[in-house]
């Protein structure tokens, strides 16, 4: 098993480090391979919607998108933490996610996701939320824990005094772990789910 691990953070050991650094803790216990991937200080431009990547496969600019898709493609699982700006994840995380969902070709399903989010006070829920959409529109089961995955920390160094929080990562870690493991075991026993073309539906339609 293995579990890609993307922190949106910009800051190196800061607090959503640390909420993330509790799930590798459960991870290696329960014999997952967690690999952390730092994507918050680097140069990460949005999509531009240009669909090269219909053709090739992969983003138009060779960033760590790019670096991010095989890896995001060999895990059985991925774990996406941000801190909260403005009720909203960090901008570089957004821009990596958009454009390694829509650039990737590869089958997603029940692969399993997870989000994180970590904030002085406000704007967890709402995070919590807008990074899970990238999950249910790639036929991802989330994991979820015993609360909403959010740790709260504000100076460097004070998620380490939520205790609460950091049981919430422990749990998450424990019971994605078990998703993982089920769905191999639910693969060799009944295969994947079936599946259908996809219908395109929009809404204007010229006739």
């Amino acid at each position: 098993m293995k579990v890609l691990i993307i922190n949106g953070s910009p800051r190196v050991d800061g607090n959503t480090t640390i909420a993330v650094n509790e799930m590798v803790k459960v991870f290696e216990e329960e014999g997952v391979e967690a690999e952390v991937v730092q994507i918050g200080s680097r140069d990460i431009r949005g999509c531009i919607a240009c669909n090269s990547c219909g053709s090739t496969g992969k983003c138009v600019f060779n960033d760590a998108v790019n670096e991010l898709a095989p890896k995001f493609e060999e895990a059985d699982g991925l774990v996406v933490a941000s801190p909260v700006y403005y009720a909203s994840a960090n901008a570089t995380l957004i821009a990596c996610l958009d454009r390694l969902f829509y650039s990737t070709h590869f089958d997603k399903t029940m692969k399993v996701g997870a989000s994180v989010v970590v904030a002085r006070r406000g704007g967890c829920s709402a995070t919590f939320d807008e990074l899970n959409k990238y999950f249910t529109i790639s036929n991802m089961p989330i994991a979820s824990s015993q609360y909403w995955n959010s740790a709260h920390g504000r100076e460097k160094g004070q998620a380490a005094k939520d205790l609460e929080g950091l049981q919430t990562m422990r749990v998450l870690a424990r019971n994605m772990s078990f998703l993982m493991k089920s769905i191999a075991l639910g693969k060799k026993e009944y295969g994947m789910p079936k599946t259908e073309e996809h219908v395109w539906t929009h809404f204007i339609n010229a006739e």
